[in-house]
């Protein structure tokens, strides 16, 4: 697993290395004491490796466009309040715990419009982004949207933000890491029995790196229940939790 983080020094493109799906099956398979069994197809990468960044990854630019193509008149308004124009600062402004912007989301934030006009907003929006050849479009992520640059300019991203340091992810993390994404929701006491030591602070690093999230379902006791986020489902090449490597004896995720 990989982190990113700035440095004085020049960039460089390193080599992607990090765990894969086969390699989180058989960690959560020798914490478990079960036989692991492998999904993909033979010859096909069963998951990508897991790159994960600690800065902002360029994924809202730094200028966002208004609707009108050609300069307003003084007494226009220079950006237009329109569907179009809202949606795009949802999007350029992001969520506090940077989660992609749900259709229901959207919707619940604009009047006169529901979830299923949000697709065709974005459609136009990225036929427009094109036309005007701006470096970023809106794309999909698990069941919503993000503004993410480029590929052609992610080199530029790189480069800004300085040379990228390799990091990983020690064993009792991907153990932990498994066992949620596994067995979730998962306390942190279940998660600490079946590993037989205690495992809060790892809890609290994966949390940090937006690996996994938090639930309290029970109001009284506000026990927190761990599950995997959206950056999980990415960072694996993943649909859904059903996409996981399973074993014979694990059980459903």
């Amino acid at each position: 697993m990989e982190v990113m983080s700035p440095s004085p020094e020049p960039p460089f493109d390193p080599q992607p290395q990090g765990i894969s799906l086969d390699e989180l099956a058989e960690a959560f398979a020798q914490v478990m004491g079960v036989e692991p069994r492998q999904t993909a197809p033979a010859g096909e990468p069963s998951g990508a490796a897991c790159v994960l960044p600690a800065l902002a990854t360029g994924d809202a630019p730094g200028l966002s466009t208004g609707e009108t193509p050609v300069p307003p008149d003084e007494n226009e308004d220079n950006c237009p309040i329109s569907p179009h124009s809202i949606l795009e600062a949802m999007l350029f402004v992001g969520s506090r715990d940077n989660r992609p912007l749900t259709p229901a989301r959207a919707a619940e934030l604009m009047r006169d419009v529901v979830a299923d006009d949000i697709p065709p907003l974005v459609d136009e929006l990225n036929r427009g982004y094109e036309v005007r050849g701006v470096p970023y479009r809106i794309v999909g992520e698990g069941d919503g949207y993000r503004l993410t640059l480029c590929p052609e300019f992610h080199q530029l991203r790189n480069r800004f933000y300085g040379r990228i340091r390799e990091a990983r992810l020690s064993q009792a993390s991907v153990d932990v890491l498994a066992l949620v994404a596994y067995q979730q929701p998962i306390t942190s006491e279940k998660i600490g029995r079946l590993r037989g030591k205690p495992s809060s602070h790892i809890l609290v690093h994966l949390v940090r790196r937006g690996l996994l999230r938090i639930e309290r379902p029970d109001a009284k006791r506000r026990t927190p229940h761990y599950h995997t986020t959206d950056r999980f489902l990415k960072l694996f090449n993943l649909q859904s939790l059903e996409d996981l490597p399973r074993s014979e004896d694990a059980g459903p995720p």
